[in-house]
């Protein structure tokens, strides 16, 4: 049965019918008793103070964080671009460091409308032909031109980024990461299968197995307007069933159950049916054995986290929170308006879970 069906269908046998309204006021009931039960788990279990969590990246990379440091203090934007220099135009790292960069600008452009983020403007202006500031440039324009799909500005902003996408594709010819950009640059102007299609077969040619193009690729296949569950389910079930030891691609599912659950997932057994548990399972499976430096493995632990509670797998949502915790600019906290306090309500239901079934910071067991 196809996942479409399968969904519906554990909805109309737990009999609830989920509105968006009723989701957000089941969601904030779980957290305020998840901070009550453990109102401070950061003082038993080492966790970082919710007021000193990281949204700007998924997990540490101290060298990006000094590059982002170093912009913010003094807009000098030499230090980011011989990070991006240094940093191999195949890895995943390099998605990682353009996402950051380009949404760090963003924030200081919103915190300081028309100032903020001065350094990557400098950047472009002073370095036109580094493609690492194109690069970072074109997802910036696509951050932008997301942040308010109303304005009257969006597709003269989307087609400005289609065109910094070309101009850094010419300058780093084996570099995919343009070509990831271009792909959200399709969705955000509702391309046609078949234009998506052309820009997919060419991040595929040079990053067959690269996570985090699946993940801008499924968010196509995901939207209303062009996609559906089951097209979703379809390429997250093939590419995780195609995928090769040692990469994120058995995760992909999970994100398609994510990006499909938002109208149903008031039905508290849906997080523990065959759907969702098998998604679950594959994640775990993926985050076990990929390599422990993989740029895209903090993303799925958060959804890991996310999704671990709500089945009320607590111990293994514990395990995930101590490999994360520190840091939240990922799925699904970043869809909030608040993403550190998202994360840190159920980082506070993981303990209150875990000791609510005998747990303490005594037995739980030392990192892998």
């Amino acid at each position: 049965m196809e996942f479409l069906f399968i969904l519906i269908a554990l909805v109309l046998i737990c009999g609830v019918a989920a509105v968006p309204a009723m989701r957000r006021r089941r969601v904030g009931q779980q957290v305020a008793q998840g901070a009550r039960l453990a109102a401070d788990p950061e003082g038993a279990y080492g966790f970082v103070p919710a007021d000193r969590l990281d949204v700007r990246l998924p997990g540490p990379d101290p060298e990006l964080l000094a590059a982002l440091d170093e912009a913010r203090r003094t807009q000098d934007w030499q230090p980011a671009a011989r990070l991006l220099a240094a940093t191999d135009a195949a890895s995943e790292l390099r998605w990682q460091r353009v996402q950051t960069l380009a949404g760090a600008a963003a924030m200081e452009l919103a915190e300081a409308p028309g100032t903020g983020g001065m350094w990557l403007r400098h950047w472009r202006v002073v370095a036109p032909k580094d493609p690492g500031g194109a690069a970072v440039q074109a997802q910036f324009l696509l951050q932008q031109a997301l942040r308010d799909p109303s304005s009257q500005d969006y597709r003269m902003i989307l087609e400005e980024a289609r065109t910094v996408c070309g101009e850094a594709a010419l300058l780093a010819p084996g570099d995919p990461v343009p070509y990831i950009v271009e792909l959200g640059v399709a969705r955000g102007m509702g391309a046609s299968e078949a234009e998506f299609q052309s820009v997919w077969e060419t991040v595929v040619a040079r990053a067959p197995h690269h996570m985090g193009a699946h993940l801008v690729a499924l968010r196509y296949w995901s939207a209303a307007w062009h996609g559906s569950a089951e097209q979703a389910d379809a390429f997250a079930e093939g590419a995780a069933g195609a995928a090769p030891e040692r990469t994120l691609l058995p995760a992909l599912p999970l994100f398609a159950v994510h990006d499909h659950l938002s109208d149903v997932n008031l039905v508290r057994g849906l997080y523990r049916s065959a759907v969702v548990s098998r998604a679950i399972d594959g994640a775990l499976y993926a985050v076990q054995q990929a390599p422990a430096d993989h740029a895209v493995l903090p993303h799925v632990r958060h959804l890991l986290v996310w999704f671990l509670v709500r089945a009320e797998r607590y111990a293994e949502a514990m395990e995930q929170v101590r490999r994360v915790d520190g840091h939240v600019g990922a799925v699904p906290w970043s869809y909030g308006a608040s993403p550190a306090a998202e994360y840190a309500a159920y980082r506070a239901l993981a303990v209150a879970g875990w000791e609510a079934q005998g747990g303490s910071p005594a037995t739980l067991p030392p990192r892998g």
